[in-house]
């Protein structure tokens, strides 16, 4: 438990540490634990306020904040070491060091002003280190960030958690040069619906807007209703001119799907297609030699036949399907579908990273 914490409790084809019943803790604890009438708020600089590095500047500090607050920021200032300091996010570095030398050389702090005369404090950066003071960062507050961060590397657009775990069923859509696969997965990872779907007239002539709305408004009507649509995001090299007209197809299919499963987006604004990385999801398979990846076709027949022969398989098909889904498999074993495969993966990827890592 940290000293803040402590004191508040490939790419392919187609593509020294405080007790808690410190001192320090109490002052701290009293400051901030007290009733909401009198609970402290965050204060937000305003520089226009006043200059920086000036007496008006240090006498507003005080105004800012209560006499218990300047109590227990100066406690802190005056007797946590440069550890504990730096376990505050603003105070890392050689704001910690300075601090405490500038103890050492002139005395503790008397007042939130002498902070300013410390290297590195100006106003608004000594408004901002009170104010980490007081609000230290939870294990649970950066808990969630460090989960918003890695859900934003991982889906584009950003989506609110609280949507992620309401959700009942989402549709994985992944496609290449000619065909265009999904996966019906609810969140109880049982395969509702799966197959794969041939556009071959797409890259063929002169990339005709209507030959694109006529294909793939055909295909979006095929496709059941979901919460998400969770579109494979692939990394084709932008550098190398040859790959321009498959890059260019992409972006369209992409583009069109956006348009035609979103809906509502008009009337909510609430996104119901997302977009997925390809090198994650396998990653998550360990299906990566480098930087490209591998077929995930022997991963997608395991998960098959541990769906007939486990209690509890990571993946559930349905019985009557089963027998279905192999001869599908079987009859694509001279051609590479890797759509099919990883619309699949792409949609147990989705709900092991996105949904059930974030969930309590």
């Amino acid at each position: 438990m940290n000293f803040p914490s402590r004191l508040l409790a490939g790419v392919r084809w187609r593509c020294c540490p405080a007790p808690l019943r410190s001192s320090l803790f109490q002052a701290l604890h009293s400051s901030c634990c007290r009733e909401k009438s009198t609970a402290p708020t965050k204060i937000i600089p305003n520089v226009a306020f006043c200059g920086e590095n000036t007496k008006e500047s240090g006498n507003a500090l005080d105004k800012f904040f209560s006499s218990e607050q300047q109590a227990s920021i100066l406690r802190v200032l005056n007797t946590a070491s440069n550890k504990e300091l730096e376990a505050f996010k603003l105070l890392r570095g050689r704001k910690a060091t300075n601090i405490v030398e500038h103890r050492e050389k002139f005395g503790p702090f008397q007042n939130l002003e002498s902070l300013m005369n410390v290297p590195l404090f100006q106003y608004k950066t000594t408004i901002q280190v009170c104010n980490s003071i007081l609000f230290p960062e939870t294990k649970k507050k950066k808990r969630k960030l460090q989960e918003n961060r890695l859900l934003g590397k991982l889906i584009k657009p950003d989506i609110g958690r609280e949507r992620l775990k309401a959700l009942n069923s989402i549709v994985s859509i992944v496609f290449g040069t000619r065909r265009i696969a999904w996966a019906h997965l609810d969140r109880k990872m049982a395969v509702l619906d799966w197959q794969q779907d041939e556009r071959c007239r797409m890259m063929k002539g002169t990339y005709l807007s209507s030959v694109y709305l006529e294909e793939m408004s055909l295909v979006v009507s095929k496709m059941p209703k979901a919460d998400f649509y969770i579109l494979e995001k692939t990394g084709l090299p932008i550098q190398n001119s040859s790959l321009f007209p498959i890059l260019l197809h992409f972006h369209i299919v992409e583009a069109m799907l956006y348009t035609l499963l979103n809906k509502t987006f008009a009337q909510d604004g609430q996104h119901q297609v997302l977009s997925m990385n390809r090198n994650a999801v396998g990653k998550h398979f360990e299906l990566m030699i480098g930087d490209t990846r591998t077929s995930g076709k022997e991963l997608v027949k395991q998960f098959l036949s541990e769906s007939v022969l486990k209690a509890e398989p990571r993946v559930f098909f349905p019985s009557d399907k089963v027998v279905q889904y192999r001869q599908m498999i079987s009859s694509t074993e001279q051609n590479r579908v890797e759509e099919l495969y990883d619309s699949l993966l792409q949609a147990i990827a989705f709900y092991e990273l996105a949904v059930f890592d974030t969930e309590p």
